[in-house]
């Protein structure tokens, strides 16, 4: 079978190269379609969990109250995590923020205590800032930037929903470019397809090296691709991330994991395209 496949990618040169080239752009747009998925989708949660929800104690209130509180808030499976904020700790980060609001020394701490609710999900925070209402006894106020978070879900959601369906348009787009050019290569070898058929050969025996050429054609196509990717990583990057201010933490996949994902979908989608594309000429 292998030899077989040999054979036949050195007889019929001009649509196994066709076949690869077309391989390798479906691959290279693709991993680089998910390089930029995956960063936007790192910016998205990024961006998300800058979300949480802000209780502000008035100043007097009892200790007692402010506990209760944090027991109420702790009881709700939608918050991960609670950060006290003494009221002197809140006057320091309003100094360090704000300096013209301390031209002249103030005769007493005007703040209260407060915490910082940080949801498991982003999407939480305006229910976890609901379930604080009415307010409970010491609570001055309540906030989560609503305008903000709405803005914030709604840019993110979009962008998830854009790439999602980009990438299956563009995996659709290079599925459909690999099994007509491979089609185009079988349709060429159809006379011998069917005197193949014609002699006793099954199915199967016909579609093992056309499904193997086919795997060969994705597999170099991929590994080309991936070549070119990294050349593009090497070259054109460094001078791009400079220019990207997203903040820490926000990266796209890895590339070794992306060209493995490259490797896998191009030996499937030329094996798969070749033993589909198949089953038309072996009705004989």
């Amino acid at each position: 079978m292998v030899g077989e496949a040999v054979r036949s990618i050195g007889a019929n040169v001009s649509t196994t190269v066709a076949a690869t080239m077309t391989v390798l752009i479906g691959m290279f747009l693709l991993g680089l379609f998910i390089a930029f998925a995956t960063y936007a989708h790192s910016w998205s949660d990024h961006v998300k969990d800058e979300l949480v929800v802000k209780v502000f104690f008035d100043r007097e209130t009892a200790a007692r109250n402010v506990e209760a509180v944090r027991v109420k808030l702790e009881s709700d499976s939608r918050v991960r995590e609670i950060k006290f904020v003494s009221a002197d700790r809140a006057l320091e980060n309003m100094r360090e923020t704000r300096p013209d609001l301390f031209a002249t020394d103030l005769p007493y701490n005007p703040l209260g205590h407060a915490y910082t609710v940080i949801p498991n999900r982003a999407e939480d925070t305006e229910a976890i800032a609901a379930s604080l209402k009415p307010h409970p006894t010491g609570v001055h106020n309540v906030t989560y930037g609503e305008e903000k978070a709405k803005r914030i879900l709604k840019v993110a959601n979009v962008i998830n929903s854009i790439f999602l369906l980009a990438g299956l348009i563009l995996l659709a787009a290079s599925t459909i470019l690999i099994a007509n050019t491979i089609r185009l290569s079988i349709f060429s070898r159809r006379r011998e397809i069917e005197v193949m058929k014609l002699v006793g050969a099954t199915n199967w025996f016909v579609r093992g090296p056309f499904m193997l050429e086919g795997l060969l054609c994705g597999l170099v196509g991929s590994l080309l691709a991936v070549i070119l990717l990294f050349l593009s990583k090497e070259v054109a990057l460094p001078s791009i991330i400079p220019r990207l201010d997203s903040g820490p933490g926000v990266q796209a996949i890895s590339f070794w994991a992306n060209a493995l994902i490259l490797l896998g979908i191009g030996l499937l989608l030329g094996a798969a395209g070749s033993g589909l594309t198949l089953r038309r000429f072996l009705r004989v």
